[in-house]
C-alpha cells in the first residue's frame, strides 16, 4: 500500500523535473541569442561639431536716410536732373510740413456722408472706418497729397500731387462723392 501512495508523487516529480529541463534550454538559447546579436551590433554616433563663433557686427544703418522717408524724396527732387525745378517746386512744400490724421489713409477708403453750413461756409462730414471727420477747404486728404480745393452739398473736390508714368510729379483733379445710405 505504500507503493501505490508514492507513485502519483514521484510520477509528478518527473513530469516537473522534464518540464523545468525542456523550458531552461529555451531560455538558454535565447540567452545566447540576445547576447550575440548586442555583441553583432555597433552603433555609429558621429561627434557633434564645435559651434560657430559669433561675431557681433555694428548696425551702420541708422546714420543713412531712411528709404521711405520725406528726407530722401527731397533728395532724389535735387540731384534728378531727369524731373525738371518746377516739378521740385511742386512736391517741395508737401514734404516739408506736417502730416494731417486723413493723409494716413487711402481715398478709396474714405466716403462722403453729408455736409454742414458752419457759420456761411460748408464743412463735409467724411467717415473713415466707422469714425466721422469734418473737412474744410485746405485739409488734406488720401496719400497722395490731396488738398481741399471746394465743398459743395454733394462732393469735396481736390487737387492730388502724383507721378506719373515718366516720373514727374504732376497735378491731379479728383473728388469724393455723396455716398447715400443703401440701408434705408
Amino acid at each position: 500500500m505504500m507503493h501505490g501512495r508514492w507513485i502519483p508523487t514521484v510520477a509528478g516529480l518527473l513530469l516537473t523535473g522534464l518540464l523545468t529541463a525542456c523550458t531552461s534550454s529555451g531560455q538558454d538559447e535565447l540567452q545566447v541569442w540576445m547576447q550575440t546579436e548586442r555583441n553583432s551590433i555597433k552603433p555609429s554616433v558621429q561627434p557633434i561639431p564645435e559651434p560657430t563663433k559669433f561675431v557681433p557686427q555694428a548696425y551702420l544703418g541708422e546714420r543713412m536716410t531712411q528709404p521711405f522717408s520725406s528726407e530722401k524724396m527731397a533728395i532724389m527732387m535735387r540731384g534728378s536732373q531727369v524731373a525738371p525745378v518746377a516739378n521740385a517746386a511742386l512736391i517741395e512744400p508737401e514734404l516739408n510740413r506736417r502730416k494731417q490724421p486723413l493723409e494716413a489713409y487711402p481715398l478709396d477708403t474714405m466716403s462722403m456722408v453729408g455736409s454742414l453750413n458752419r457759420d456761411g461756409k460748408l464743412v463735409a462730414l467724411v467717415k473713415v472706418d466707422s469714425l466721422l471727420y469734418q473737412v474744410r477747404p485746405g485739409n488734406y486728404l488720401g496719400q497722395n497729397y490731396g488738398r481741399v480745393t471746394r465743398i459743395t452739398e454733394t462732393e469735396v473736390v481736390m487737387r492730388e500731387i502724383v507721378q506719373d508714368s515718366a516720373g514727374e510729379w504732376i497735378e491731379r483733379a479728383a473728388a469724393l462723392q455723396l455716398q447715400e445710405d443703401a440701408s434705408k
